[in-house]
C-alpha cells in the first residue's frame, strides 16, 4: 500500500548536503542533493517500514505535514513509500543453492551449453505451477 511520510530536509552548514530527519521513525538519513536525500529518506522509510512487518510491530501513522515543526531555513516534504514494492524488490535478489547432479548429466548440460540456474528456475516455477 503505498502512503506518504513527513520529512525535515536540513541544509549542512558545510554546504555538504541535507540532513534528512524522518519525525514518524525518529531516524535519520543523509543526501548530498535534495534528489538524492528524497531517495535516501524514501529507502529509510521503505527499509523501517519492512522491518516493522517483520518484527510485528505497529508501524507508525503518517505525520500530518502541517503538524510537523521544523526550522524556518528547513524543507519539510511529503516523501511517497510503498512497503510491498519494496519488499518485493528486496525478495527477488538472488541466492545461491548447490545441488549435486551424476557427472555425466553435467558433461552433457555443459557441452550443451545449458544455463543451469535458468534450467533450475524454470523447474521450480513449473513445480510450484507459478507462471
Amino acid at each position: 500500500m503505498k502512503t506518504c511520510y513527513p520529512v525535515i530536509l536540513t541544509k549542512c552548514e558545510d554546504g555538504s548536503g541535507y540532513l534528512v530527519t524522518i519525525p514518524d521513525f525518529d531516524k535519520n538519513t543523509f543526501g548530498a542533493t535534495i534528489p538524492e536525500a528524497m531517495d535516501m529518506a524514501r529507502d529509510a522509510i521503505n527499509l523501517l517500514g519492512v522491518t516493522y512487518e517483520d518484527k510485528k510491530w505497529d508501524m507508525p501513522t503518517p505525520s500530518d505535514l502541517a503538524s510537523v515543526t521544523c526550522g524556518d531555513n528547513d524543507m519539510k516534504i511529503l516523501v511517497d513509500v510503498d512497503f510491498a514494492a519494496y519488499r518485493r524488490m528486496l525478495d527477488n535478489r538472488s541466492v545461491k543453492k548447490n545441488c549435486t547432479i551424476p557427472s555425466w548429466l553435467n558433461e552433457m548440460a555443459e557441452q550443451a551449453n545449458i544455463n543451469f540456474s535458468a534450467v533450475l528456475q524454470e523447474a521450480l516455477k513449473q513445480r510450484l505451477q507459478i507462471n
